[in-house]
């Protein structure tokens, strides 16, 4: 917000090297704006700028941007500013960083960072990729069942400043084991004198370590929580996950699913620095594979070349044809694989999902049926457009073809995630254009099967 006003004077400050002006402009800014700021400079005048901030500022700021923009900071920065900043860092941010840096260069961080934080980094770095264990940060208030509130806020007061979020206590017993947690306005609320015992109810929900990220995403959905606990395999509380990082990872989840559904790889870096090579790798496989598959398409026409010479008005509903058929199944599998990501629907659920499919397919292409019927006709009758001698059984046919071809596409796009799940590969793979492809061979079947019937010893 800040920096889209103020861009121009910032610039300008900078070229002039009035860095105490500078120093005020950034005094009342949050760390999320001085972030989109910083981002949006030229990359050697970021570190001129975040080396402006005063330093708590400083780190969390840095804590909000891009791994990139991270990366070109500490190369710009020296050993002594990049030790102190990493230091400082969270471990939850610092650990996403780490998992994005080559092996020499989070060798170099690790030797920078005190014997305790070290050992932080290195205990987060052991757990699997993209698990909670990764997830996670270390730094939360747990108090025992028989303290009293008053000494939970004496607690809080001398240890609250290190943790992540002070919106939930936990608590657990002499072995570490998580016994249940508690909001914070309980214990504001109560008498100094009552215990923890008295105030917890047990009904607390737990995430582990081994926990994947989608899972981590779907419980916090599930709970509506905006922070949860972690624990190890004995029940020890080991950790604490927050919102925000559950934010970013169903970001990245969605922008995943998303550019899967557009008939490509997945991106693993930003659109804007993704490198020419790379884009075109990620992109030109599955153009491949469609293009192979549309070679179906092809096959299927020449198959049908006896038929199209001696009714050669059908060749001009193709293109309509397969586009409907394709529109409705991708129209399906949109749907099929966002209620499925959202745990709307599940494998056990097919049998449901298709029958629904399949009605909702029968009326949609009865309403194309109609419309294509209508369309055919009412060009004969007020344009005069030829369509052979027959106009009324070809309407019929391409408004029978429509119902058909759609009712199967519709059913096509809607089975087919719940095949990929069941084979273990990603349901976002079942792309729009694979569908449209898929449907588009067995689309022209269904046509040409329906003129064979209805034309037959007329036009064919």
């Amino acid at each position: 917000m800040f920096g889209n006003l103020l861009e121009p004077e910032i610039k300008e400050l900078i070229e002039a090297r009035n860095f105490s002006a500078l120093r005020e402009v950034f005094a009342d800014w949050p760390p999320a704006d001085l972030a989109e700021l910083i981002a949006d400079l030229p990359e050697h005048e970021q570190v001129i700028v975040f080396r402006l901030l005063p330093h708590t500022v400083a780190t969390d700021t840095f804590e909000y941007l891009e791994i990139d923009a991270q990366k070109n900071l500490l190369h710009a920065m020296g050993h002594e500013e990049t030790a102190k900043l990493i230091n400082e860092m969270s471990p939850d941010d610092r650990t996403a960083l780490l998992e994005e840096l080559p092996g020499n260069v989070v060798a170099q961080l690790l030797r920078a960072l005190t014997p305790q934080e070290r050992s932080v980094a290195q205990s987060l770095l052991n757990y699997p990729e993209k698990s909670v264990g990764r997830l996670m940060t270390p730094d939360y208030i747990a108090v025992h069942d028989d303290w009293t509130v008053q000494e939970v806020l004496a607690h809080i007061r001398g240890y609250g400043s290190d943790s992540e979020t002070l919106n939930v206590i936990y608590v657990v017993d002499d072995r570490g084991q998580l016994i249940d947690d508690v909001r914070i306005r309980e214990f504001l609320l109560r008498p100094l004198e009552a215990r923890v015992s008295d105030i917890r109810d047990e009904a607390f929900v737990a995430l582990k370590v081994t926990d994947s990220e989608e899972e981590a995403v779907d419980v916090f959905r599930k709970y509506d929580r905006t922070v949860l606990p972690v624990v190890d395999s004995d029940g020890r509380l080991v950790g604490i996950v927050t919102v925000d990082d559950v934010l970013d990872i169903a970001e990245q989840e969605a922008t995943e699913d998303i550019q899967k559904l557009g008939g490509m790889e997945a991106l693993d870096e930003p659109y804007t620095t993704i490198s020419l090579r790379k884009m075109i790798r990620k992109r030109a496989t599955w153009l491949v594979i469609l293009f192979l598959s549309e070679m179906l398409t092809t096959w299927a026409m020449t198959s049908y070349q006896a038929e199209i010479a001696r009714a050669i008005y059908l060749s001009i509903f193709i293109p309509l044809i397969m586009s409907s058929g394709g529109n409705s199944g991708s129209q399906a599998t949109t749907l099929i694989i966002r209620a499925m990501a959202l745990g709307e629907v599940r494998l056990r659920d097919w049998w449901r999902v298709a029958g629904k499919e399949i009605t909702s397919g029968v009326f949609l292409g009865l309403i194309l049926g109609a419309i294509g019927f209508a369309r055919i006709m009412l060009w004969v009758l007020v344009f005069h457009t030829d369509y052979g001698p027959h106009p009324m059984m070809m309407a019929s046919t391409v408004g029978c073809a429509l119902l058909g071809v759609v009712t199967w596409g519709t059913l096509v796009g809607a089975m087919l995630p719940f095949i990929l799940k069941k084979l273990g590969a990603d349901p976002a793979t079942s792309s729009a254009p694979f569908v449209a492809t898929l449907v588009d061979v067995t689309g022209l079947t269904i046509y040409f099967t329906v003129a064979g019937i209805i034309l037959r010893g007329v036009m064919m």
